[in-house]
């Protein structure tokens, strides 16, 4: 990896996202690296290690404070994580883009798509490196399934199905679940957008959608004015016939599922997260089986903090910050279609949307 000339780098948000990006980065930086951080709710997360449980006593050391993000922007860093509720990431990334700094912003990138087509045109026009905070693309899992997708290890796709459930209350044991960004439409929470990493795979391994369609919204089991559950529908081209895949999404299930199953013509794929383990089950010859039994969450992250500075250092990031745009898109139409129960189609692969 080439070295890239990073001498500050700027964290805005310090929660449990911005905490684990600030270890990450320590450990990958060179020494003498200096850590800014624009804090808005500076002291209402506590230290959290990397399993998101607080540290008694711990204390953030070793990074500079700032009240605003102007004041933080004129130390000059060179890159910037953007790690603060949904609702502010696009203003917090116009700004640091505008300064001249290369971006990590968490997922999604807004709850809107306004001005994120002004985001890219700045990022473009600085020649800075963009990219969105998507760790499951580096798990060792998916990147297998997407190799045995592009070996044609299971002939046509047919169908795919992806799920993510796990109950809100139990996510940070530190904090009331409604106070969370994830339970509140005015920090752009809901299970759409908070949990957008199985939307992201979908298009990542099998690409747009032409039609789509889905259902759900707030249970009643949760004090949360978000939807809490989401079921959809998408039709995505394959080799100019349809696939038909589907997605489930809550906040709901005690026991945490987060699982990917493809069924093709010549058999089919099973990824299991909390199984830590991905399956090969061709329709002919025995199973191809692989445990991921040493693998730790933080792994992924990590990764993904190096791909950062790999881009920033000559290359492309795995995620563009158009692919971070397009899966914006794609999730406000099916909360769309939620709201209306009208199905909603798009004029092209990559085109505009409508009801």
């Amino acid at each position: 990896m080439t070295t890239p000339p990073i001498r500050k780098l700027l964290l805005v948000g310090l929660g449990a996202a911005g905490q684990r990006h600030l270890r990450n980065f320590r450990t990958l930086l060179p020494a003498g690296t200096q850590f800014l951080a624009y804090r808005s709710g500076q002291g209402r997360t506590p230290v959290l290690d990397d399993r998101m449980q607080p540290v008694p006593g711990g204390r953030l050391e070793g990074v500079r404070s700032f009240d605003s993000l102007e004041a933080a922007l004129r130390e000059k860093p060179e890159a910037a994580v953007i790690a603060n509720p949904t609702r502010f990431h696009l203003p917090a990334a116009l700004a640091c883009a505008r300064a001249g700094c290369h971006l990590l912003i968490e997922k999604p990138l807004s709850d809107s798509l306004e001005g994120l087509p002004e985001l890219a045109e700045v990022v473009a026009r600085q020649g800075r490196v963009a990219t969105v905070g998507y760790p499951f693309r580096f798990h060792p899992g998916i990147r297998r399934v997407r190799d045995w997708l592009k070996a044609g290890r299971i002939g046509r796709l047919l169908e795919a199905r992806l799920e993510n459930g796990e109950y809100l209350p139990a996510w940070h044991a530190y904090e009331d679940y409604r106070t969370g960004y994830a339970a509140r439409r005015d920090l752009g929470g809901g299970a759409l957008l908070t949990q957008i990493h199985e939307l992201d795979l979908a298009l990542w391994l099998f690409g747009m959608p032409s039609r789509l369609f889905a259902v759900g919204g707030r249970s009643g089991e949760l004090e949360l004015d978000v939807e809490d559950t989401v079921s959809a529908l998408m039709e995505i081209p394959q080799g100019g016939r349809p696939l038909p895949v589907q997605m489930h999404l809550d906040y709901l299930q005690k026991r945490p599922v987060r699982r990917l199953e493809i069924l093709g013509s010549g058999g089919r794929i099973r990824w299991d997260y909390p199984a830590n383990e991905t399956v090969l089950l061709p329709d002919t010859g025995g199973p191809e089986r692989i445990r991921h039994d040493g693998f730790e969450r933080n792994q992924m992250f990590l990764a993904e903090a190096r791909d950062f500075l790999e881009a920033i250092g000559g290359g492309a990031p795995a995620v563009s910050l158009e692919e971070g745009i397009r899966g914006v898109a794609v999730a406000l139409q099916l909360r769309k279609s939620m709201q209306t129960g009208k199905e909603a189609a798009w004029a092209s692969v990559v085109g505009t949307p409508t009801i």
